[in-house]
This record gives C-alpha cells, sequence and structure tokens, in this order.
C-alpha cells in the first residue's frame, strides 16, 4: 500500500483566487520570546488551498461543510489524467475517458505543475470543468469533483454554471489538489474538511490523501 499526500501546503506564499483573503501566519506565543509554549496563528479564507466547497457555497440555504456525509468524502475514486494540450474538461472528454459508475472522479491537468512555483502567484490559465461535462456528470451519478486548482470553473465566470450543476444535486466539489506524484487510476480517497460549525458552512480546507487499493 502507497499513500500519496495530495494536499497543497499552506503559506503566505500559496496563491489564493482573486477576491479572497490571502493566507497570514504569525507567532501568537513563541519560546523564544519568553512564553510557555509556541502557538501560531493562520488567517485565511476556506476556500485557501486543497477544498471543499458544500453546496451553501452558492445555494442559499444549501447543506453546510459541517454536515456533509462522511461515506461521500472517503473512498474509492478514479484519478483521470487530462492530456496537456486541453484547456478545458468538456462533455465528450469525460464521456468518453470515465469509468460507468465512478462515484468520486478526480481531474489531473497541467495545473497541478503550477504548485511548483506558489511565488509565480495565481494562474488564470488553469484548466477548468465546463458546465455540460458537469450536468453529465451528475446524471451518471457522481458523488464528488475534484480538480488540481481552485476553482472547477472557468475563470472570470459570471454564471458559475459548473458550481450549481454540481452544488444542486449535493455533488461535493474538491479543490486545490496536487496530483503531480499521481497517475491515472482508481485508489482510496480520504478527504476530511474542517469541520467548521460558523459562518455559512461554505467550504473548509482539507487534507487529502489517495492511498493505493494493494
Amino acid at each position: 500500500m502507497r499513500i500519496y499526500d495530495v494536499s497543497v501546503p499552506l503559506s503566505a506564499a500559496t496563491p489564493t483566487y482573486p477576491g479572497d483573503p490571502g493566507i497570514e501566519i504569525t507567532s501568537y506565543l513563541a519560546l523564544d520570546r519568553g512564553d510557555s509554549a509556541n502557538v501560531s496563528q493562520i488567517k485565511f479564507g476556506l476556500h485557501s488551498g486543497t477544498h471543499v466547497d458544500a453546496p451553501s457555497h452558492f445555494i442559499a440555504g444549501g447543506a453546510r461543510v459541517d454536515s456533509l456525509p462522511l461515506d461521500i468524502l472517503l473512498g474509492a475514486a478514479e484519478v483521470i489524467e487530462v492530456p496537456a494540450q486541453l484547456n478545458a474538461i468538456d462533455r465528450r472528454f469525460v464521456e468518453t475517458n470515465s469509468t460507468a459508475g465512478s462515484a468520486r472522479i478526480l481531474f489531473k491537468t497541467r495545473n497541478s505543475t503550477f504548485w511548483r512555483n506558489p511565488e509565480a502567484g495565481f494562474r488564470d490559465d488553469f484548466v477548468y470543468i465546463e458546465p455540460d461535462a458537469a450536468r453529465w456528470l451528475v446524471q451518471t451519478g457522481v458523488k464528488l469533483v475534484g480538480i488540481d486548482y481552485l476553482s472547477v470553473e472557468r475563470f472570470k465566470s459570471t454564471d458559475f454554471a459548473t458550481h450549481l450543476a454540481f452544488l444542486s444535486h449535493g455533488v461535493v466539489i474538491l479543490e486545490g489538489l496536487d496530483l503531480s506524484a499521481v497517475t491515472a487510476g482508481t485508489y482510496e480517497l480520504i478527504c476530511l474538511p474542517l469541520k467548521v460549525a460558523e459562518g455559512t458552512g461554505d467550504g473548509a480546507p482539507a487534507r487529502v490523501v489517495l492511498r493505493t487499493r494493494e
């Protein structure tokens, strides 16, 4: 059995989506200042780094992140590798390349290479999922869809059709993965977002790992 950590490290250099809060990590208590322990403080948006989108992210009254069923966040997941020349994941691609009955699908794209140089800042040329592909995946019964950058949505979308296609049907969105070290195939997904009980429940950062099944 092999374990792959597909989470993005959180630091002040980690890119965030334009308009979202940046990441600030500071020392609150420090041994070298005479305090009894080291205690760091972090300030960031809940859609920073590797994170889960809950329905309430875009749907008023939608399910909150702390209520998401754990059986969706844990279990077999199919990693699909997207050719580097593909700028958007369309319906034809998912129809041709996804396995019937997959409950969890993670798309590995050229986006994963962006995480190698976080100091370059946010990349707006990321590969995204087209709304028609999202609607087709919903029809197949998918329960969780992940991608290796900060949004499943085309940059500067105004209708958020991909998010709405998934979230309006209870499909969990997992964004900000780093799938660089993972090849296409089936893995066991372990995705545990922070159990944030206040705010609008729109999402939460998560530590995400994939395990080989043997």
